[in-house]
């Protein structure tokens, strides 16, 4: 594990941003990345943090009301925001200090894409926690030729169960359209993946686009995560990709039903991060060392002693100021079950993972996967090296960072050492995809060769399609 670090005192630390220690671009583990150094006072005491209404926003409500921000010396204020891109747009003018983000949303502010900004993410939130759900319409049209266990459809459901409902809409003129959160939302790139290996086009960007719709097979667009079953029930869109409690919300509607979690088309998949601008790390070292350590608290509470705390969670973020829908909802898939239909209840006990599996540690190569879906589909127009990629990643997100408040909790006996990871930011060659194919993130150009629906080397994508 890291060599021990002192600090002054207990709750009050500072990482130093222009301390960091890059690692090389491999997965040997023979580097391993440096925590920053340690040292100095809480600079700014009061703070405003984003969120949309999500139950993976769990871990800054959790450190509000446990008090875990109170220990590391913040008066923090939770404000939820109406949609990504007004979060997005308070984080980078000031008007938040820090938020719950998209993992996509500093990556493609950092590169430009969308927006122009130098955001940061020093910790991952968790893993897991999306699902995809279908209108009762088109559920009728498939449950009864997918393949059956024990009486029941049999997980994971391919996309390509969709195909003759494409193809009847499509007999009939009109698109097949189906919802997600944000242009640079891992929904986005979970529902893309999913069609895309099930044999159907989601659909190219033009340079300047956030559409998405060159060459579709199915139509994607933007839909805020609490309006997603409304939106279902009135009949825009036939199916969207969410977290939660926005698919068990339809299944207690009755308006539509899940048929796969995003942990069968990426088992243990990063999801939500903490984002901010780098300019208020660097300003505000000790302070969000602080905020660190008060997230990591939270995030081991709601994972320790297999999730005995998850009913309190449930409790606190029905609260009409965190996620406000009905406990029941929210306990349906943050307790270890997941309901696909009414009667048909099962056992997911990672579908949320905030502190296990070493979810809070932002590994390089999560953000290049996210580059490499940027890629594919054509946000990111052109071709880019290995080498770009992996800079890419190592700017934006900031292990030193997040190991100066893990190993500061690890030090007093708060955390485990074993809880934290001994790596180059690489997890290796990943496995648990819904297609099969493997992803190693010091290779993502050899990556994204692997698929038969996306761009390839030399490709870029205009109006009249791909060339």
């Amino acid at each position: 594990m890291f060599k021990s670090i002192s600090f002054n005192r207990r709750g009050v630390i500072a990482a130093v941003a222009a301390s960091m220690i890059l690692a090389s671009c491999g997965s040997s583990n023979e580097d391993v990345v440096a925590p920053a150094n340690l040292d100095g006072a809480v600079e700014k005491a009061n703070l405003t943090l984003g969120f949309i209404k999500l139950t993976d926003m769990a871990p800054l409500a959790i450190a509000k009301e446990k008090g875990f921000f109170a220990e590391e010396g913040l008066n923090v204020t939770l404000e939820p925001q109406a949609n990504w891109k007004v979060l997005l747009d308070g984080v980078i003018g000031g008007q938040l200090d820090g938020a719950h983000m998209l993992a996509g949303q500093p990556i493609a502010a950092t590169i430009g894409y969308g927006t122009k900004a130098d955001l940061i993410a020093p910790l991952s939130l968790d893993l897991n926690g999306n699902a995809i759900t279908v209108s009762n319409k088109v559920w009728e049209m498939i449950k009864d030729d997918l393949p059956q266990e024990n009486g029941k459809p049999k997980h994971p459901i391919s996309a390509s169960a969709l195909k003759p409902v494409v193809a009847s809409f499509e007999e009939q003129g009109k698109p097949f359209k189906m919802g997600m959160v944000f242009p640079v939302s891992t929904h986005n790139y979970e529902l893309r993946y999913w069609l895309a290996a099930g044999g159907l086009n989601p659909g190219f960007y033009t340079p300047g686009d956030v559409g998405g719709l060159v060459d579709a097979d199915v139509q994607l667009s933007v839909t805020p995560p609490p309006q997603m079953p409304a939106t279902l029930e009135a009949g825009t869109i036939e199916g969207y990709c969410v977290g939660e409690p926005w698919n068990q919300a339809a299944v207690f509607k009755k308006i539509g039903v899940p048929v796969i979690t995003d942990h069968q088309i990426w088992n243990d998949n990063p999801e939500k991060v903490f984002g901010l601008r780098e300019d208020f790390a660097e300003k505000n070292p000790a302070t969000t060392a602080a905020v660190l350590r008060a997230i990591i608290k939270a995030q081991k509470w709601l994972d320790e002693d297999g999730g005995k705390n998850r009913p309190e969670a449930v409790e606190i973020l029905a609260r009409p100021n965190y996620v406000g829908a009905d406990a029941e909802v929210i306990a349906a898939s943050m307790t270890g079950k997941f309901t696909f239909e009414p009667g048909d209840t099962r056992d997911a006990p990672g579908f949320n993972i905030f502190f296990d599996k070493y979810a809070g540690y932002p590994f390089y190569s999560d953000a290049i996967w996210y580059l490499t879906q940027m890629r594919r589909w054509g946000q990111i127009a052109e071709d880019q090296t290995d080498e770009w990629y992996v800079q890419q990643a190592k700017s934006i997100y900031r292990p030193d960072l997040y190991l100066a408040a893990a190993n500061s909790l690890a030090e007093e006996g708060v955390i485990a050492a074993s809880d934290i990871p001994e790596t180059d930011g690489f997890k290796g060659e990943q496995s648990g995809f819904i297609d099969g194919i493997i992803f190693d993130g010091s290779q993502p150009n050899a990556y994204l060769a692997k698929f038969k629906i996306g761009l390839q080397k030399g490709q870029t994508v205009t109006a009249a399609g791909v060339k």
